[in-house]
Parts: structure tokens; sequence; C-alpha cells
């Protein structure tokens, strides 16, 4: 492999044992060259502008400036995929979620405490999605609409008629043989499944979907324990539909988005009152993922009396490819895949297209619009 396909890391962390340990593992990569590290944000700053790596991981935490305050500067300056190493903690998630906002490609979970002693039980992580990192469209990371204030209240952002979905100006309208394929008659559940960028890009659905939609949302998000719950409700302050953490056993009900907990497979059954969920931590990963895309449309494939509308978006590697192939073949599905334009990391989208199993290609900020626009016709 040429030197020429080598790509470039700057490691940002306060302390010098986990810049030498995260050196280390990246070092082992034939793809990846750690050309410089930095002790703190400022010094963080400097670097990328001097040495402009091709990737960059950084500490959440950190003195003299914390992770959060140099990668919006990075962002702003020297636009670079940043994957970040965050904490457990409740407020380690907010701070993760926050960067992710503020433009950071992914994040990694440190299994202990700021100085990680056991950071080798994640190092194939680090380094796949470092690795991932060099491959992101940059431009869907720093091109992104001004994000809704954290605090706003779910009803605020929808008291200008503008902002809630269109069904009669969206410009690319539905084929009617895609509209045929999904009856008012029939119960219908809408799933989504994302991983890398997914955190805004389900903002950007969630967000636009209206609190009359006559259908359940169902979510797979790659994200560890610890992460959805935060991700849930910081979405459900910003969404006139109610968004939640999945719980085993509650039932399922219209205008709800339901996000599958860390560390557990979503899957849902039949229950005397409707449909119910099940959280598994018992099968073992699909394709490295718990929950899995997969699993979910797997679920949903035993209930031919349901209809489906899903969407695929960003995410590195194809779960969802084969989840898709099963339900498609059991029940009257419509499939939405997000366009390589808007999406972070173009893998699990394009897995589901190349497979012939998609049956619309939109924008990330169009796919709220379409899912309305399938489940009115």
């Amino acid at each position: 492999m040429g030197v020429g396909n080598v790509k470039k890391v700057l490691v940002v962390d306060d302390s010098a044992f986990m810049r030498k340990l995260i050196t280390e593992m990246l070092s082992t990569h034939p793809l990846l060259e750690v050309i410089g590290t930095a002790r703190n944000g400022n010094d963080a700053i400097s670097k990328v502008i001097e040495l402009r790596p091709d990737v960059v991981t950084m500490d959440v935490e950190m003195p003299h400036m914390n992770g959060l305050d140099a990668l919006k500067r990075i962002m702003e300056e020297q636009p670079t995929p940043v994957v970040m190493l965050s904490s457990t903690t409740d407020i380690g998630a907010e701070n993760t979620l926050t960067a992710m906002e503020y433009g950071a490609v992914d994040f990694v979970a440190k299994p202990g405490g700021a100085i990680s002693l056991n950071l080798q039980e994640v190092e194939q992580e680090i380094v796949r999605k470092v690795v991932a990192a060099t491959n992101v469209n940059i431009s869907t990371l720093v091109k992104q609409p001004k994000l809704l204030p954290k605090l706003q209240t779910k009803k605020e952002q929808f008291t200008n008629e503008s902002n809630v979905p269109s069904l009669v100006d969206h410009a690319d309208r539905m084929e009617v043989s895609i509209k045929k394929k999904i009856s008012k008659a029939q119960p219908t559940f809408v799933i989504i499944g994302t991983s890398t960028g997914g955190p805004r890009a389900l903002q950007e659905v969630l967000t636009r979907l209206p609190s009359t939609i006559n259908a359940p949302i169902l979510v797979v998000q790659h994200m560890p324990p610890g992460f959805t719950k935060s991700l849930a409700q910081r979405l459900d302050g910003l969404s006139e539909i109610r968004v939640k953490e999945a719980e085993n056993g509650e039932l399922i009900q219209k205008g709800v988005a339901y996000i599958a907990p860390g560390g557990k497979h979503l899957k849902f059954e039949k229950c005397p009152l409707g449909f119910c969920l099940r959280l598994d931590d018992s099968e073992p990963p699909r394709t490295g993922h718990r929950p899995s895309v997969d699993v979910l449309l797997e679920s949903a494939a035993e209930k031919p009396e349901l209809q489906f509308v899903t969407a695929i978006m960003t995410g590195m590697g194809h779960d969802g490819r084969e989840g898709m192939r099963i339900l498609k073949s059991s029940c009257s599905t419509v499939t939405i895949a997000e366009s390589e334009q808007t999406s972070v990391v173009y893998g699990m989208p394009k897995a589901v297209k190349e497979a012939g199993l998609v049956d619309k290609v939109v924008d990330v900020q169009c796919i709220a619009t379409t899912i309305m626009e399938i489940l009115h016709s």
C-alpha cells in the first residue's frame, strides 16, 4: 500500500499516559500515522492549523480549554474529522451529544475514568472509528442548519406553520407505484436505522415529524449503553412527537419514537392491547452491533399483518441490508435511503441501495416529509 494512502492523526489528551497509549494503538494500523499530540484544547487548535491532520482524536475533559470548545473552534477554523473520547457518566453522555452537534464524527466511550487504564478493551473500536473518520463527507459536518436551542420546548419550534412538514410542497413527488404499497386500511410502523452521524440525522428527521403522525417510530442508533437515554431526552425536548428510550414490555403507541437502548436489541411482538416492545441483551451483537438494525427488521418481518415505512440513514457498514431483504419479502414495505450527499458516512444507505432494496433516495432534510407523504398517500 502506497505511502500516499496513509492518513495523518493528531491525538489530543491532557494525560501523557493516554496520549502514549492511544498513539501506540493507532500506530498498529497500516493506514494510520500519528503525526503529533496535544495536551489541551488550545494546543489542539494550534496543532490542527499547523499539521493539518486527516483525523483528530480528542478527549472531552481537559484543562485550559476542554474538548468541546476546541472542537467548536476547529470546525469553524479548520474543519477536520474528530473522534471524541468520552466518559460514560450522565454528564459525559450529555457532553458527547453536544460534541455530535458541534460536528464530531463519532465517539468512543472510555471503559474507565479520565485515565482509563483498561482502554485496551476498546482498542479495536478506536482504530475502526478513526479509520472510518478518514472517509467521512466533511461538508455534512459543517454545512448544517442552525441548531435549535437545547432547552427549547417541543411546542415552540412548531409555532410557525412553515416549520411543520408540508405534504404538498415537496418538489420531488412520490411515484404512484410507491404510494400504492402502503394501504390506509392496514396499520403502519416507521423504522429508522442509523449509525455514524446518526444523532444529527435523527434530529433532522424526528424534529420535522408532526405529533399527528399516524404511526409509531422504532429507532436503532448504534450507541453503547449509557448514551441512548440522553439522546432520547434531548430529541424529545426538540420534537413535537414524543421521543423516549425503549423499555421492555411497554405498549407501542402512535406518535412516539422509541430509541433502542445501547447494548440491547430492539424487537416487538403481539400483546393483548396491540404490540409491545421486547429488549434482548442475550442475543449476541450482529455484525458487531447491539442494538442491530437487522435484528429489528427481522422482528418486523414476522408480522405480515403490518406494513412498514423504513429509513436507512448515515452509518458505516451494512447493518440493515439483510434485515431489509427479509422484511421486503415478508411485508408491504417502502424503503427510503439517505442520499450520499447528506450522509456523513455513506455505508448503510449505500448497502441497501446497491442490494436493490430501496424505493426512494432523498437528502436527510427531506426524509420526514417523504415519510409523511407515504403515510398520507
